[in-house]
């Protein structure tokens, strides 16, 4: 039958709907996404010329700056959402009722790999650690140069909004703290306060866990689950098995982790399927946080509900496809 789920971290409700798959076209999808061509790939090793020139670059070998010879590569997005010079707009002569300020801030782009590759999971596993690691080295960046949160995101395939093949993440550095993160920051605190000092995903952990039902793998750094109030199928969870507030912070990346959920999902799809990846650290002014990995599969359609309601309907229970991925 199906149930209302209530996400311990945001407070966001989820019907769990299994029977829903059943109807007509009601199941998930996932159809091989086309191949990249390195011709029109601008992220290609090879093809520096055809981005904005570099602020960063890991470049094991040495070399000059915007040529070959990187592992992984970051650039000023060409089309940003945020710019540091960003004006301030007119004043509204109804601010209670149109309020707008500059988004200010900076969008950067970080190439996963010089090789053509569409998604994380095709790349070896040391990449994929290679790539996270400057993850975290522009993430503490921002951080340090005073960014209120540092968001960033992986989306693969065009159905998740990726408008380029080639694996990329990423990074928007706000400078406020957007609301759903706040609500979360509330929640740690609060959890924290109720149970003298306790984390609230570290805990949540610890009794996943235990339970084991909801469980994908484990590794000596990081758990990978099925969130109990998933709001898509195959959603996965990936937080270190020992609390750090900040994903910037030293520590465990869960790169392998990662590596391993990624293709799992592929195997059981039968192809990588559309995705949206987000790193989720503290924000600014949070005393009790711990991050994570969200990965959300798009095999289903956000529709009126959850567009309408903020209330989402997913087909497949988390426990069931945490089995499944168990043996994929």
């Amino acid at each position: 039958m199906p149930e209302v789920r209530v996400d311990p971290l945001t407070g966001l409700r989820t019907i769990v709907a299994a029977e829903r798959a059943a109807r007509p076209g009601g199941g998930p999808r996932c159809e091989p996404a086309p191949p990249l061509d390195p011709e029109r790939d601008p992220f290609l090793e090879g093809h520096e010329d055809r981005t904005p020139p570099e602020v960063y670059a890991r470049r094991p070998g040495g070399g000059p700056a915007n040529g070959p010879g990187w592992t992984v590569r970051v650039v000023p997005n060409l089309y940003p959402a945020l710019d540091p010079q960003s004006p301030d707009p007119a004043r509204d002569a109804q601010p209670d009722l149109f309020t707008a300020f500059a988004a200010r801030g900076a969008h950067e782009v970080i190439v996963n790999a010089p090789q053509a590759a569409s998604t994380l999971g095709e790349l070896p596993a040391g990449q994929v650690a290679e790539a996270m690691g400057v993850w975290r080295e522009r993430m503490r960046h921002h951080a340090e140069a005073g960014a209120a949160f540092v968001h960033l995101i992986v989306n693969e395939r065009r159905e998740a909004g990726a408008s380029l093949q080639h694996t990329h993440a990423q990074l928007y550095a706000l400078d406020f703290v957007p609301a759903a993160v706040a609500r979360e920051r509330e929640r740690f605190g609060a959890y924290a306060t109720r149970t003298m000092g306790g984390n609230l995903l570290a805990d949540l952990v610890q009794d996943e866990v235990r339970r084991r039902e909801r469980i994908v793998a484990i590794d000596d750094e990081a758990v990978c689950l099925a969130p109990y109030a998933s709001r898509v199928p195959y959603q996965l969870l990936i937080a270190p098995r020992r609390p750090v507030p900040r994903f910037e912070d030293d520590g465990p990346l869960a790169a392998g982790l990662l590596h391993d959920a990624l293709n799992r999902l592929a195997r059981l799809l039968q192809a990588s399927p559309p995705l949206n990846l987000w790193v989720r650290t503290a924000p600014s002014g949070a005393d009790h946080f711990c991050w994570r990995i969200d990965v959300l599969p798009r095999l289903t359609h956000l529709a009126g509900l959850e567009l309408g309601a903020g209330v989402n309907l997913n087909v497949v229970a988390p426990e069931r496809a945490a089995a499944e991925l168990r043996d994929a």
